[in-house]
């Protein structure tokens, strides 16, 4: 067997929590459960047994350790600086090596999904293509009309109501390799595109690289690109995710680009550790190092460099802006969307209730832990309805997509976009697209 990941983590990380308890009302679980074992600090504590040789892991540690959501607001809660993110991901590592939770089925979906499909991202294209083909040939309206889905367990029936559109194009077909700046270039910028996000919002890449473009960015978006590897650290697969983060530096090398942008909060919030990911590589570590300090999240870069503000004949919109966990709790990223938003004129912010509180998306967390997720999905979209607001923006693939659930789901009729997209569209009023270099 592999050696513990817990084991083997530098011990002052465990050893900085105070067990103060500041980080419970911050705890999305805990708040729902009132259980010390659903809190950060119960979660910290069976770590530490396991870290101490205490305690070996069981299938309750490691079904504790997936119930959490990983949205880190205890991080942001803790007096102490505890690193939490880094805890939850070698923990669940350790959930994997121990091998408590394995079983057939289990065995084969993570063997498809994080070991095939998500490793290799021209195959998860070919299934995106396929689902597409299934959705444009009518055959999705089909069999949910038909009641033969009636025929399966509920939670299947639940999972395929989730099914996403897949878009008409993906952001290869879209963006060309190289977009050049509106006016003077004052920077040289890369792209990542991600992997759900290629499939299911590829027209936010668009938006994306048409922003920085306007805002005197030459912008290179590769059209192969790997998976982040943030769906494999979060889920245990650690070396996989070293793999994916040695292949990321290797297709953007970090010295070539003043930033490497992601518009993904979940994604970035990974992105940003790759120095950690291969600490101890003599090969990777000073290039990882790079890395690290050249990731920008879109909202973040754009704020460094300037927004270029569009023109002021922009019609009205009340616009909401849910906080992405790993956005604002993660990359300590709140105040820059804000001011993306609030460069658009016309555009009247109304504050979220709530705002960084966890919509439920988390990852896959609402494909593993239905119940949890809902609950938190209807306690979001009754803060949304609070503000009366008709535009609801978010800066995150599986937020976007978690609300949007709810929207439909409430008949709430509500558009949920990412910031930039709406940046874009009031560039686009301004005059001509880069239509001829994104391929629109």
């Amino acid at each position: 067997m592999a050696p513990s990941h817990l084991k083997q983590l530098d011990y002052s990380i465990v050893q900085l929590c105070i067990h103060c308890g500041l980080c419970l009302p911050s705890c999305p679980t805990y708040d729902a459960t009132q259980l010390e074992r659903n809190s950060p600090r119960g979660r910290i504590a069976l770590m530490r047994a396991i870290a101490d040789g205490r305690l070996e892991p069981t299938r309750t540690f490691a079904e504790e350790m997936y119930f959490c959501l990983g949205c880190l607001a205890c991080m942001t809660a803790c007096p102490a600086g505890v690193n939490y993110a880094e805890l939850f991901e070698r923990a669940r590592a350790e959930a994997e090596r121990s091998g408590v939770l394995k079983s057939p089925a289990r065995n084969w979906i993570r063997g498809v999904t994080l070991r095939w499909l998500f490793m290799d991202l021209a195959r998860l294209q070919l299934a995106g293509r396929a689902l597409r083909l299934y959705q444009e040939l009518g055959l999705q309206t089909f069999v949910r009309r038909s009641g033969f889905l009636k025929l399966f367990p509920q939670r299947l029936r639940e999972l395929e109501a989730m099914t996403p559109p897949v878009q008409a194009q993906f952001s290869a077909e879209m963006i060309s390799p190289v977009t050049l700046p509106a006016g003077p270039k004052r920077y040289r910028v890369a792209v990542l595109t991600g992997c759900a996000q290629d499939l299911i919002f590829s027209d936010v890449n668009r938006d994306t690289v048409e922003v920085l473009a306007r805002n005197g960015c030459e912008v290179v978006t590769p059209p192969e690109q790997h998976c982040c590897g943030s769906l494999h650290g979060h889920n245990g697969e650690w070396e996989l995710a070293r793999q994916l983060a040695r292949r990321n530096i290797e297709r953007f090398p970090p010295e070539q680009f003043n930033a490497i942008i992601t518009n993904s909060g979940g994604c970035g919030s990974h992105l940003k550790h790759y120095a950690k990911l291969l600490a101890g590589e003599p090969a990777w570590e000073a290039r990882a190092r790079e890395w690290d300090r050249k990731v920008k999240d879109v909202h973040e870069w754009l704020v460094q460099i300037g927004i270029q503000r569009p023109s002021p004949d922009q019609p009205a919109q009340n616009v909401t802006y849910h906080e992405s966990c790993h956005l604002c709790h993660g990359q300590k990223i709140t105040t820059q969307p804000r001011q993306v938003l609030k460069a658009i004129p016309n555009l009247h912010l109304v504050e979220l209730p709530e705002s960084s509180w966890c919509c439920g998306s988390a990852g896959i967390y609402n494909l593993i832990q239905p119940e949890m997720a809902e609950q938190l999905l209807k306690r979001k979209m009754k803060h949304i309805r609070s503000t009366n607001a008709h535009v609801v923006a978010t800066g995150n693939p599986g937020c976007l997509l978690q609300l949007m659930n709810g929207s439909n789901g409430e008949g709430l009729g509500l558009r949920v976009v990412h910031p930039v997209t709406l940046l874009a569209e009031a560039y686009r009023r301004d005059g001509p697209t880069y239509a001829k270099q994104l391929r629109l």
